[in-house]
């Protein structure tokens, strides 16, 4: 199969974990132990998120004094496709011996008028109390917002249009090359009406929705996204929460999972499988080869009663 994996930035850097490059090495290591095994059997493409990452560069740049403003978030997230598709490629390469694969760093296309811009919801950076976090709002003009563990930055999420470099992936993997790329959702920008010039914008785009969009552009058989729970729960964090093992697009809308957490991998992985009939998971990174022969995680299938 043609599986497009989508490696969630908190299974990259866990939560409470100090951001240091030796934490994300060995984080990355279990990812190529993960992954391997698949590798073997499917061909990969590999997107990654940059929560935590893009949030600790976003920290550093606004506090560099040799810098006369921080640097904008479009620039930051291809900072961190390179240094996280780096670590990914350089340890496949040691686990994959032989296998051709490539970092790419793409750029999505996203619309000026999304009204995402004006909704911020897409968590970056590190896990604050409410009062640091409040401090750092006040001090930074940044957005704040709730997470399951704490307070955390909020940035605009537009939904991606395009990836434009969705040709090249095509044609490095039908040349047996894996494929790294579109990292944090790919760089967002915009095109202009006339001229089709880019210009980088001030957000991140949800890693998952264009990781869907990359799947169905692709033609690929199976979108896993990969992430730190087991699967899908309902009431997440409650002590009644549920397993969710099985659904279709439909079912798991209902749902009604939140904005800044569970809500885009459900919708994309919902959005994937209503436009390509074909099949998505959503799990834990240790069990991403269970979670495609059908042992973990949850399973998003079509509605084979709709219509």
């Amino acid at each position: 199969m043609r599986i497009v994996v989508a490696l969630g930035g908190n299974a990259l850097l866990h939560r409470g974990e100090r951001p240091d490059a030796a934490v994300q090495q060995a984080n990355i290591d279990r990812v190529t132990t993960a992954l391997a095994a698949l590798a073997h059997e499917h061909e990969l493409v590999l997107t990654h998120g940059n929560g935590p990452q893009i949030g600790l560069l976003a920290m550093e740049s606004a506090a560099d004094p040799a810098l006369s403003a921080p640097y904008p978030l479009h620039l930051l997230g291809a900072q961190t496709q390179g240094m996280i598709g780096s670590l990914l490629a350089c340890t496949l390469h040691d686990a994959l011996p032989g296998r051709r694969i490539v970092t790419l760093v793409t750029h999505t296309l996203v619309r000026t008028d999304d009204p995402a811009f004006a909704r911020p919801t897409k968590f970056v950076g590190q896990v604050y109390s409410r009062d640091m976090a409040r401090s750092l709002a006040r001090k930074r003009g940044w957005t704040i917002a709730q997470d399951t563990t704490g307070w955390r930055r909020v940035v605009p999420s537009p939904a991606p249009e395009r990836i434009l470099e969705t040709d090249t992936v095509h044609e490095l993997l039908n040349s047996g090359t894996l494929v790294i790329c579109a990292g944090g959702g790919g760089v967002p920008v915009t095109a202009d009406d006339d001229t089709g010039a880019l210009t980088g914008v001030e957000a991140v785009v949800d890693k998952d929705l264009t990781a869907a969009l990359l799947a169905e552009d692709l033609k690929a058989d199976f979108l896993l996204i990969l992430t730190d729970v087991p699967c899908v729960y309902e009431d997440y964090g409650r002590p009644d929460q549920r397993p969710v093992l099985d659904a279709t697009p439909a079912e798991l809308r209902r749902r009604g999972f939140p904005d800044g957490s569970m809500g885009p991998k459900a919708e994309a992985a919902a959005r994937f499988v209503e436009r390509t009939g074909g099949l998505a998971a959503i799990g834990a990174l240790d069990a991403a080869y269970e979670i495609v022969h059908g042992r973990s995680g949850t399973l998003v299938r079509p509605d084979l009663t709709a219509g």
